[in-house]
């Protein structure tokens, strides 16, 4: 059993791939090719905003998203306690101040009132000035947008939405990486829609900004490729990643969606009597990046993910360590508030083989056990 068979999934696309690929090699035009243009167009359309900007990988893109905005020295960026590293690494790489905020124990995404404390705290200290919120979709559910853009407003600030887990996802009939002033997504093999490598891409209405990061992206280029009017970097998607990907958006589109849901609600029914089971927000909609249930303490959970190993059934812990508690940032001052809900789940939380392609038998296996280690 695979943790995220992307094995099963190439089997199941595996003529369309391959003729992309073909294609690609065929034509040679590796870099900028027609096919990512092609799939800017397909992910905007599909998100419901104006402008898509590919890029290298959903790190750069965070980045990019920051520079457009000028992000550095003095300022404060707001960040989810309980994430991947580089939601709070690229708001320090420009150098400015993440401050760590706590999470909701049932969702895993931002608290709204932990933020709006830590806006007050910084705003009352007046060493930096609050910029940014990064709004993280975690394991592929949008964060609370109608609280965070609440807020955002009140204290006039940017939200960032970090949808690298969360593409797919919804609020209503509204998707996620339409929901921040600028949006951004990783296309790391792993996450809900993912290439053959890295990749990234970034979502915005805002014309200036757009051009911005089509600028931004190839080492601040102009006119032409020569003609660089500012300093940029060397973000582009390859087109051999443009092309499995616009099959990949097919079959997500078309029935990868509906499947991983269908997956996570067999997880729940089944296991929801012996373990605390994620929950998705009444109107909200995930795209499942992670099934992540919460065991008693660190001890049960890491006995539980032993005892599943024996069994052959994989599992993962996201994350193991607060963001706060990273070595890279102990030297900034970064906690202005009590961020106990992360410090909880990070002893707590395990997350099990998920994907659309995981089959009814195999997800029965797993409820079997994890009821049998608990009877």
């Amino acid at each position: 059993m695979q943790f995220r068979d992307l094995k099963r999934q190439y089997q199941t696309l595996k003529k369309d791939i391959d003729a992309a690929i073909q294609q690609v090699l065929t034509a040679g035009n590796f870099i900028s090719g027609s096919q990512v243009t092609e799939l800017e167009e397909q992910l905007s359309a599909y998100v419901g905003v104006k402008h898509c900007i590919t890029c290298g990988n959903g790190t750069d893109a965070l980045t990019l998203a920051l520079m457009v905005w000028n992000i550095g020295l003095g300022d404060a960026v707001f960040v989810p306690d309980f994430t991947f590293f580089a939601s709070g690494e690229t708001p320090a790489y420009e150098g400015a101040v993440p401050i760590f905020v706590d999470v909701e124990e049932d969702t895993f995404n931002m608290s709204p009132s932990s933020l709006e404390e830590a806006i007050l705290q910084v705003k009352g200290e007046g060493k930096l000035t609050p910029r940014v919120i990064v709004a993280v979709d975690l394991f592929g559910q949008p964060a609370d947008y109608p609280e965070i853009r609440r807020i955002a407003e009140k204290y006039n600030l940017f939200i960032l939405e970090d949808g690298a887990q969360g593409f797919g996802g919804r609020i209503g009939a509204r998707r996620a990486c339409s929901f921040g002033d600028i949006s951004t997504t990783s296309f790391f093999p792993a996450k809900p829609l993912g290439c053959y490598g890295d990749g990234g891409a970034i979502f915005t209405d805002n014309d200036e900004w757009a051009e911005l990061l089509r600028s931004y992206r190839i080492h601040g280029k102009g006119a032409d490729k020569y003609d660089n009017v500012r300093i940029g970097m060397n973000s582009r998607l390859d087109t051999l990643q443009a092309a499995v990907l616009q099959v990949k958006l097919k079959a997500f589109d078309e029935y990868e969606l509906t499947d991983v849901n269908k997956v996570a609600h067999r997880y729940t029914e089944g296991l929801r009597e012996v373990v605390k089971t994620p929950s998705v927000r009444e109107g909200f909609y995930s795209s499942w990046a992670q099934y992540s249930i919460l065991l008693k303490d660190k001890e049960e959970r890491d006995r539980l993910q032993a005892y599943l190993k024996e069994k052959g059934i994989p599992t993962m812990v996201y994350y193991p360590r607060p963001m706060s508690m990273q070595g890279a940032f102990a030297g900034l001052d970064c906690v202005r508030v009590e961020l106990p809900v992360t410090a909880d789940l990070c002893r707590r939380v395990l997350a099990l083989p998920m994907h659309p392609y995981l089959t009814a038998e195999e997800q029965e296996e797993v409820i079997r056990e994890i009821k049998a280690y608990f009877h």
